[in-house]
C-alpha cells in the first residue's frame, strides 16, 4: 500500500525522453565510414552515444573522475552528498555538487534553474531513470546529452568538432578535454577560450594521475599540447545522403549506412570538381556509378561544387534530354523483334518520317553501314529508322516497365515521337545509370540500391531474372555491349586492348539539342556509371559535346572504380563484334516491299519560285528505276538522270511517283510566284 501511491506517481509523470528522441542523423558508407552528419532541427550537433563505439578508457576515466560509485548506487549517492556537504563547510563555498551521472542526466534531460528544489526534483528522476534503464544506457544517455560548447551535445559531436573522428582510441589529453567540457563548457570552449581550456585539460590530468588512471609523466607530457581548434563536421556524399537520409526517415539516432563506398566517392567527388573548375561558363558535371550485381550505388556525386551556380541541386535526379543515349536500347528491341541484327546494312542517307527530317550531327551522310557501325558513330537517321520500326511507343512503355518513365512533349494524339531516339525527352542520370545496368546484367533491369541493409548478400554471380523487369533479351544486350565495347576510344586514351590494367568499357555518349546537355554512360567490370555535364539552368554550351566534355570524364570515373574496387569476372575484353553476314531475311533493314517515299517536294509544302529558278529537281526513295508525273503527265529527265519539272503558272500540283512495281507516293504542293 505504501509503494502504490510512488508507483502511480512514476507513471503519470515519467522522465522526459524527448531531447535525447531528436538527435543528429549520421549518414555513413557501406563499411561505416561518416560520410555526412546533420544538425537538429534547433541547429545541435546531437549524436547518439554507444558504449560500445567509444574509447573505454574515457569511460574509465570519466566515472573515476565524475562518479566512482555509479555503478553501485541507485541515482543518487549519499556518501557523496556528505562529501560534498563536508568540503562545503570546510571550505566555506561549494566545492562540488554532490551530482552522480545519473542526476546530471536528470537535469539534461529536464534543464532547470539550479537550486535546492532543482536539485530535489534531480534526485527523484535520476531514481526513476535507474529503473527503468541500465547504467549502461544511462551513461549513453549522458554521453549524448552532456554539453561541450556553442551547438554540441554529446561526446560524439565534440570527438568530430574538436578532434575530427569518432570517440575512439583517445589520447590522454583528449580525453581529459572531454571531461573537463561539461563541467563549464562556455568558459572553456577551447576555439573561443584556449587558456581556460588548457588550464581545464590540465586539472583533469592531475586528478586523473593522482587516482592512477594515467601515469604522472604521461599525465604532465599530455598538459602541455595545445587546445584542439573546431572543425567542420564531415560533409561528404551531399546529395546521396539526402536520398539515404529520405529513405530512413524513422532512423532513430542509428547510423543510416549507405551502399556508398567511401574512397570511391572521395575520388569521384574529386573529379567532378577538378571537371567543374575547368569548365568556363558555370557548368556542373554530375556522376553515378552503379554496382551491377546487386543495383548498389557506389558512388553519386550530384554537382561539381555547391557554391557554382545550381550545385545545390541533386543533377542526378533531374530530367534532361538523353541526347544519343537511348540508342543502344532501341537497336537492342529491334535485335529482339527480329527485324535486325548486328551485321545488318542500314541506309545512312537523307529520309524524311511524315514531317520529322532527322540528320547527322556533322550534317553528312555515309550511305550504307551495318547496324553496329550506325551504334557506335552515332548515326540519327539509322537508329530513328529503326525506332519506327519498333515503335516509339513501345519503345518508351519498355523504357517505363525499367524504371525510365521518359518525360516528354506529347503530340496531339498523345503519342510518343520519333525524335526521342536523338533525346527528345527528359531522363534522368539515375534512370540512365538504371538502363546501363540492366545492359550489363543480361537486359534485366532491378531498382537502384542505397542502404546496405537492402543489399543482396547472397554470393551468386546472376539473379533470376523474374525478380526484374525485361528490357531486351540477354542475347541481344551482349551483343550490343560488344558493339558498345568496339566503339572508337576517345582522343588521348590508349584501346583498352593494348593496355594491361584500363579496364575495357562500353559505352555511348549524346549531345542534346542546342548543346545543353553532354553525357557518357557505360559498362565496365561489373560497374555501370553516367557522367552528365551542363549548366544547371540548361542554357547552351555551343560544341560542348558529350565526347568531347563527358567521355573523359566517364574513363576517369571506371579508372577509379578500377583501382578501388575491381572485378575481374565482368571484364569485357573477350567481347567482340561477330562478323558473320546475317540470315538473308535481315541482310538489309527495312520492308522491301515498301512503296517508294517521296523526299522532295515534301506533301502539304510551298515552294518558291523566281523567273532565274524555275526547275525544279525531284528526289524520292524507292526500288528500281522511278517515274514521276506532275497532275498525271509524265515529267522528263536531265542528262544526268534526275528528273526535273519547270511549272508555268502559280497555284497547286499534285506530284507523283511511281516505282518498277507500280507502288505510287503522292504529294500536294503549291507552287508561288513573285506574281501570286
Amino acid at each position: 500500500y505504501v509503494l502504490a501511491p510512488l508507483v502511480l506517481l512514476d507513471l503519470a509523470f515519467p522522465p522526459p525522453m524527448d531531447r535525447v528522441q531528436h538527435v543528429s542523423a549520421v549518414v555513413t558508407d557501406e563499411r561505416g565510414a561518416v560520410l555526412r552528419a546533420y544538425p537538429v532541427d534547433d541547429g545541435k550537433w546531437r549524436m547518439r552515444a554507444h558504449l560500445d563505439e567509444i574509447d573505454p578508457a574515457f569511460v574509465r576515466a570519466l566515472l573515476a573522475y565524475e562518479d566512482k560509485r555509479f555503478r553501485q548506487h541507485g541515482g543518487v549517492d549519499p556518501l557523496a552528498i556528505v562529501r560534498a556537504a563536508s568540503s562545503a563547510v570546510s571550505a566555506g563555498r561549494i566545492v562540488s555538487g554532490g551530482s552522480t551521472i545519473t542526476m546530471q542526466t536528470a537535469r539534461l534531460l529536464e534543464p532547470r534553474p539550479r537550486n535546492f528544489g532543482s536539485k530535489i526534483i534531480e534526485s527523484l528522476r535520476a531514481m526513476q531513470l535507474e529503473q527503468r534503464y541500465t547504467k549502461d544506457q544511462i551513461l549513453e544517455l549522458y554521453l549524448t546529452l552532456a554539453p561541450y560548447g556553442g551547438n554540441l551535445e554529446g561526446v560524439r559531436a565534440a570527438s568530430w568538432a574538436y578532434f575530427g573522428r569518432e570517440p575512439q582510441n583517445l589520447s590522454p589529453d583528449q580525453i581529459a578535454m572531454l571531461i573537463a567540457l561539461p563541467q563549464s563548457p562556455e568558459a572553456r570552449r577551447p576555439d573561443l577560450h584556449p587558456k581556460n581550456a588548457v588550464k581545464a585539460r590540465a586539472r583533469v590530468l592531475d586528478r586523473l594521475a593522482n587516482e592512477g588512471v594515467f601515469a604522472r609523466d604521461l599525465a604532465e607530457e599530455s598538459s602541455e599540447y595545445p587546445p584542439p581548434t573546431r572543425r567542420d563536421f564531415p560533409a561528404m556524399a551531399w546529395h546521396a545522403a539526402d536520398e539515404a537520409l529520405r529513405q530512413s526517415p524513422n532512423h532513430d539516432g542509428r547510423d543510416i549506412r549507405t551502399t556508398l563506398d567511401f574512397a570511391l566517392q572521395r575520388e569521384l567527388e574529386t573529379l567532378a570538381r577538378r571537371t567543374g573548375d575547368a569548365l568556363p561558363d558555370g557548368a556542373q558535371a554530375a556522376i553515378i556509378v552503379v554496382d551491377i550485381r546487386t543495383r548498389a550505388v557506389r558512388g553519386l556525386v550530384g554537382s561539381a561544387r555547391r557554391d557554382g551556380p545550381g550545385g545545390w541541386l541533386d543533377l542526378t535526379n533531374r530530367s534532361r534530354s538523353p541526347g544519343s543515349t537511348l540508342k543502344p536500347f532501341i537497336y537492342g528491341l529491334a535485335f529482339d523483334d527480329g527485324v535486325a541484327s548486328p551485321n545488318t546494312t542500314i541506309a545512312d542517307a537523307p529520309k524524311r518520317f511524315a514531317s520529322y527530317r532527322p540528320s547527322n550531327f556533322d550534317r553528312t551522310f555515309r550511305g550504307d553501314v551495318t547496324v553496329a557501325q550506325a551504334l557506335q558513330h552515332s548515326l540519327n537517321v539509322p537508329a530513328v529508322e529503326t525506332l519506327d520500326a519498333v515503335g516509339a511507343n513501345r519503345f518508351a512503355a519498355a523504357l517505363a516497365m525499367a524504371g525510365a518513365d521518359l518525360s516528354m512533349p506529347l503530340s496531339a494524339d498523345d503519342d510518343a515521337g520519333l525524335a526521342i531516339a536523338l533525346g527528345g525527352a527528359g531522363l534522368t542520370a539515375r534512370e540512365l545509370v538504371s538502363l546501363y545496368a540492366a545492359l550489363g546484367d543480361g537486359g534485366v533491369s532491378h531498382p537502384l540500391v542505397w542502404l546496405e541493409d537492402q543489399v543482396e548478400t547472397k554470393p551468386k554471380k546472376k539473379r533470376d531474372p523474374s525478380d526484374g523487369v525485361r528490357v531486351m533479351s540477354e542475347e541481344s544486350a551482349g551483343e550490343i555491349v560488344s558493339i558498345l565495347a568496339a566503339s572508337p576510344a576517345p582522343e588521348g586514351r590508349m584501346p583498352a586492348k593494348l593496355t594491361k590494367n584500363a579496364p575495357v568499357i562500353a559505352f555511348k555518349t549524346g549531345t542534346s539539342y542546342g548543346f545543353r546537355d553532354a553525357w557518357a554512360a557505360g559498362v565496365a567490370g561489373g560497374y555501370a556509371a553516367v557522367v552528365w555535364i551542363g549548366r544547371a539552368d540548361g542554357a547552351p554550351r555551343p560544341n560542348a559535346t558529350g565526347r568531347a566534355t563527358a567521355l573523359p570524364v566517364l574513363f576517369e570515373a571506371f579508372d577509379a572504380v578500377e583501382r578501388i574496387r575491381p572485378q575481374n569476372d565482368h571484364d569485357l575484353r573477350n567481347t567482340h563484334v561477330d562478323d558473320e553476314a546475317p540470315p538473308q531475311p535481315l541482310a538489309r533493314f527495312g520492308d522491301p516491299a515498301a512503296a517508294p517515299h517521296i523526299l522532295f517536294p515534301p506533301d502539304k509544302s510551298e515552294v518558291w519560285n523566281d523567273h532565274e529558278h524555275r526547275s525544279l529537281v525531284f528526289a524520292a526513295e524507292g526500288a528500281g528505276p522511278l517515274r514521276w508525273f506532275v497532275d498525271g503527265a509524265p515529267v522528263r529527265r536531265n542528262a544526268a538522270g534526275d528528273a526535273v519539272w519547270r511549272p508555268d503558272l502559280p497555284g497547286f500540283y499534285e506530284v507523283s511517283v511511281v516505282d518498277e512495281h507500280g507502288r505510287e507516293a503522292r504529294s500536294r504542293i503549291r507552287i508561288r510566284t513573285p506574281e501570286g
